[in-house]
């Protein structure tokens, strides 16, 4: 090794250009990835700091301590009433983006962070999280005790034990005021009722998409946006509910990812209404390729007959002298009419039983020698005998 490399200075944790100090991964929800953690003085920008909870819940806080905090540090945080603990999932200039993306109303939603959580407090946090799935249950029972339409689908303790936040669906609004009275009496906490959609339940509970891969809920989508089945319609996609429909029982999220794209490409396609003349047929549209921009026209407007595949850019070329009024004489660019392709003969369709009439005959043959035999067996003994 050389003096000149020795002087070369070294990125600690970061190959190829990406750091993997800028990945982590806590419970189900990924990580936001920060571009900038390699950066020198990004953790000095400001003291916002993201914290995450149970599943997707995220909250920003204010590091008014100058705690030298990093990705995946567990830290209590200020709660009402008392704190909460979290792990951190992002510091640095991201943060106000993020903060800015979660529509925070007011600077008093973002509270503080009191300190690096200590054996105590995460011994209080975990006899907080065993309580969950019993308390659950329990409320679950409370509910229907009340005759409530509704259904809790999680609950979730704070960090200290002294507040739950019970997660509930439900199709109409419901008035839970003797429910809470009911889950305070019976579980001596603060209650907080927080209802959520079916989307937001599935991506709670995670799972497999028909895709194959962990449902994009459960991993990185945060913000859930509409999805209607124009999407599909854009997408020329079947419009059948049960391959459109995702886990939560809604139209898949992944509808939205690719619909701008064929939108655009969509534009470039001529109508479905518009037929194209030529001098021996008019041509209706079949099919189309969108990404492609290839379409398919067929001379028989409701079944595939004499089926002809061009280009968007032809299609509008003969859309624009049938306006003309001129007809090319094919659909295709060279002008030549298509070679017409000659019929294959199917030779199962013919009488497949002649192939049992030969074996028949043999049969017969066969059967009408047996007699002479025995007669020229009758006709040796006989000469045998004498």
């Amino acid at each position: 090794m050389t003096e000149k490399t020795k002087e070369l200075p070294v990125k600690v944790g970061c190959d190829r250009g990406l750091c993997h100090a800028a990945v982590g991964r806590q419970d189900r929800q990924l990580n936001t990835y920060d571009w900038l953690a390699d950066v020198p003085g990004n953790a000095d920008t400001t003291d916002l700091v993201e914290v995450q909870f149970k599943h997707t819940r995220k909250g920003y806080y204010h590091n008014v301590n100058n705690l030298d905090l990093k990705k995946g540090d567990v830290v209590a945080v200020e709660a009402s009433p008392g704190h909460d603990i979290g792990v951190v999932t992002l510091t640095g200039r991201l943060v106000k983006l993020q903060v800015k993306k979660a529509n925070l109303k007011s600077a008093d939603d973002i509270k503080r962070i009191y300190r690096i959580a200590r054996q105590t407090d995460m011994e209080k946090f975990r006899e907080a999280k065993a309580r969950e799935h019993s308390t659950m249950i329990e409320s679950r029972q409370i509910a229907k005790g009340l005759g409530l339409d509704m259904k809790i689908g999680d609950v979730e303790y704070q960090g200290d034990g002294n507040k739950a936040i019970f997660y509930y669906i439900a199709d109409e609004r419901v008035d839970f005021r003797q429910l809470i009275k009911d889950l305070a009496a019976a579980f001596h906490v603060r209650i907080e009722m927080k209802q959520i959609g079916a989307r937001q339940e599935a991506g709670r509970i995670g799972g497999t998409g028909p895709c194959g891969r962990e449902l994009c809920c459960a991993t990185w989508m945060k913000n859930f946006s509409s999805v209607s089945t124009n999407a599909a319609r854009f997408q020329d996609i079947s419009l059948n509910p049960q391959k459109l429909a995702g886990m939560c029982a809604k139209l898949k999220c992944c509808l939205n990812y690719e619909v701008d794209d064929y939108v655009e490409a969509g534009k470039r396609l001529p109508g479905r209404d518009i037929i194209l003349q030529t001098q021996d047929a008019d041509y209706h549209l079949f099919k189309s390729d969108i990404l492609a921009g290839m379409v398919t026209y067929s001379t028989d407007k409701n079944i595939a007959a004499n089926l002809e595949t061009i280009s968007a850019e032809r299609a509008k070329q003969i859309i624009e002298m049938n306006r003309r009024g001129e007809k090319p004489v094919s659909l295709q660019d060279n002008g030549r009419k298509p070679v017409e392709v000659k019929e294959h003969i199917d030779l199962a369709g013919g009488d497949i039983s002649r192939f049992d009439k030969a074996k028949k005959k043999k049969k017969k043959k066969k059967h009408n020698n047996r007699p002479n035999d025995n007669s020229n067996k009758e006709e040796s003994g006989n000469k045998d005998a004498e």
